[in-house]
């Protein structure tokens, strides 16, 4: 017998979530039951385009879906998904987190209680270059990170680091593989009344070196991260997806030679993939890529930067 279609839903369909519910109203075995927004004329547009019905609230999509992204602004993070988390209902919340560590919390122990799952919408785990290149990075002792963006219309209820730095906040921890030891950071709000472009250097236990620039007042779009290890260099450019990687080749009686060049990166749409990798751990009751606790470890590593910022400030 044909697998019945997993009812899911999207709450909160703004700049991130319209595209949640594009994305899931085509996924092969998935059933966009509806969209809630608390904008009305937001949500009918939105699920007018995607087939499926639009709700003022999320406990409108309660008792018909199994499965629920939440795209809220990120103060309400918790509030929405622990709705869905307290009935049994997984769900994928978008990154941060939370806004705060005890909200974080509150939210993995719901997940926990219920027996159900929390991901976390940090896209650039799925993106393919950074697929591609992971198998090559395996002791980085210096990385460099730069990721600029042009001012938004969206994502002001955060500085920076929450909305654009904690994606490579969250590569980092996850390339690195190992825990921060000290932080310096800088941050200036400049176009608005949060800290619009912020530079952070952090130094992990093991050693390595991270320095990461994120900006969202730039003229030109760049998200780009290196990889410096012993006779190597990754570079990845999550734009364009595209990846290099060069080695020294050593061999017995002659000269070190530089080898490498461009690798192939099959296309393809992080968030798609992200909600893809969810929809299968809803179905085999299997971890999804990312976590809750992955999640609240990037935004645990983002406060730090935060508070860094203050730090130099006073």
């Amino acid at each position: 017998m044909a697998e019945a279609p997993l009812r899911a839903g999207v709450v909160g369909v703004g700049h991130v979530g319209r595209h949640h519910a594009r994305i899931l109203a085509e996924l092969p075995g998935v059933e966009l039951v509806g969209v809630a927004d608390i904008d009305a004329a937001r949500a009918r547009e939105v699920a007018d385009r995607s087939g499926c019905r639009a709700e003022g609230s999320a406990s409108a999509l309660l008792d018909d879906v199994d499965a629920v992204t939440v795209a809220v602004p990120t103060e309400a993070h918790r509030h929405v998904a622990e709705l869905f988390l307290e009935r049994g209902i997984p769900v994928l919340v978008e990154k941060p987190i939370a806004a705060s560590l005890a909200d974080a919390d509150a939210l993995i122990a719901a997940a926990s209680a219920a027996g159900t799952l929390l991901a976390v919408g940090h896209t650039e785990r799925y993106n393919p270059a950074v697929t591609a290149a992971r198998p090559l990075i395996t002791a980085p002792r210096f990385i460099e990170v730069h990721r600029l963006a042009q001012f938004p219309d969206r994502s002001l209820d955060v500085d920076v680091v929450f909305d654009v730095m904690i994606h490579d906040l969250d590569l980092v921890l996850d390339l690195c593989g190992a825990a921060p030891a000290a932080i310096e950071a800088i941050g200036v709000p400049v176009l608005s009344e949060r800290v619009d472009i912020a530079s952070a250097r952090i130094r992990f236990d093991n050693g390595c070196i991270a320095n990461l620039t994120a900006s969202r007042i730039s003229r030109e779009r760049v998200r780009k991260l290196r990889f410096f290890q012993k006779d190597a260099l990754v570079a990845i450019d999550c734009a364009a997806q595209q990846v290099d990687a060069w080695r020294v080749g050593r061999s017995a009686g002659s000269a070190p030679a530089i080898e490498g060049g461009a690798l192939s990166v099959p296309p393809g749409e992080p968030l798609a993939l992200e909600l893809a990798d969810f929809v299968r751990a809803v179905r085999s009751g299997t971890r999804p890529g990312v976590d809750g606790r992955d999640g609240r470890r990037a935004l645990e590593l983002a406060q730090q930067v935060a508070e860094a910022m203050e730090r130099a400030d006073s």
